[in-house]
């Protein structure tokens, strides 16, 4: 659903969450969001979906060689993990007139 003015898409992961890939070659594996990418509706998770990379030596990095780094996965294969550990789906809830996410599984507030 189109938001009416922020155009910028409401998301349920934000940076610093810790999500489990329930879909995809790193199905399973759990790790820190790093960055979120809205416009792609893609995520970077540390230590998963990596790639390598083979790099000409440069300023930053004067050996070059193969490197391996995160590529972003989509929202849709990813789930968060609330404080018990178990992957939840979020929801939104007004709480002391702010609106906060919380774990549809357990109930509890997210942050």
């Amino acid at each position: 659903m189109e938001r009416k003015y922020n155009k910028q898409p409401k998301l349920h992961i934000r940076k610093g969450d810790i999500v489990k890939v329930i879909a995809g070659d790193s199905k399973g594996s759990q790790g820190r969001v790093l960055e979120v990418l809205s416009a792609t509706r893609k995520v970077l998770v540390e230590g998963v979906n990596l790639v390598t990379k083979h790099t000409k030596p440069n300023a930053k990095n004067t050996q070059g060689g193969i490197i391996k780094k995160e590529a972003p996965i989509h929202l849709s294969n990813v789930m968060l993990v609330d404080g018990k550990g178990n992957a939840t789906r979020v929801g939104r809830k007004e709480e002391n007139g702010k609106l906060v996410r919380y774990s549809k599984k357990s109930g509890e507030v997210i942050k």
